[in-house]
């Protein structure tokens, strides 16, 4: 299982210090567009240190919501949502390629990435966005869920290689999503995504807000960069992945 973590979300004035130090114990850096976060000096930045550190780097596009960080829906039609996307990534990989990266996958960001989980439509116009842009050399970053098999099933038809994702730092609902950050308890204390790392790791399975056990099919685990201690999370989780 891989590590990946979302990065470069500082932009302006605000900044986001954690980038450089995390970078070390990760192997996927989910780099953020300008829509919810991030700015082409702080885009360019972020590769560069990924590529120092010899990380994968990912898209990580969002809905246009600099002021809610991107974690607000929006009713965007699919055509639209299609072009949003292509916009960010083609942002991504341009100062990519002219710093000799590629962009090797792409993670909706916050309420796009919760919505398209559980909108069909939504998500077969993020997976055509990824699948054109990337011709077949781009793989999507989604949720793992109990639904993995017919998702898997949906991005064949178009040849669109998929990353399914688990949380270190995030509570799960009974019915295998994430609980929603309005709730108390939905971000994990570093003490809990210890446990629930540990829990993922040993079984393959993690404790729902109910107390239930929810097996999980994963390929990489997400810290996210702007919770508490999240460097210490990411030096952790890196030891005993690699152990694994």
């Amino acid at each position: 299982m891989k590590l990946n973590c979302d990065l470069g979300e500082a932009f302006g004035a605000w900044a986001m210090p954690v980038d450089e130090a995390i970078m070390s114990y990760i192997d996927q850096a989910n780099i953020a567009c300008g829509f919810h976060a991030g700015d082409p000096a702080v885009m360019k930045r972020a590769i560069a240190l990924a590529k120092q550190a010899g990380v994968s780097v990912g898209a990580h596009p969002a809905y246009p919501d600099l002021q809610g960080f991107g974690r607000r829906s929006m009713a965007i039609a699919p055509d639209d949502i299609k072009a949003m996307i292509q916009y960010q990534v083609g942002a991504l990989c341009g100062i990519a390629l002219s710093q000799g990266c590629s962009v090797d996958y792409v993670k909706p960001h916050g309420a796009l990435y919760n919505d398209l989980m559980k909108d069909d439509a939504l998500r077969l116009a993020v997976m055509e966005a990824v699948a054109e842009i990337g011709q077949g050399k781009m793989a999507l970053m989604i949720q793992a869920t109990p639904q993995r098999d017919e998702i898997a099933v949906q991005a064949q038809r178009l040849a669109l290689p998929l990353l399914f994702e688990a949380f270190a730092d995030r509570r799960y609902t009974d019915d295998g999503y994430l609980t929603s950050r309005d709730k108390p308890g939905a971000v994990l204390s570093a003490q809990e995504a210890e446990e629930q790392v540990d829990l993922l790791i040993s079984t393959g399975m993690v404790k729902t807000e109910s107390g239930d056990l929810l097996p999980l099919a994963a390929d990489t685990l997400c810290v996210h960069g702007d919770s508490p201690g999240a460097v210490e999370m990411a030096a952790r989780f890196s030891l005993v992945l690699r152990n694994v």
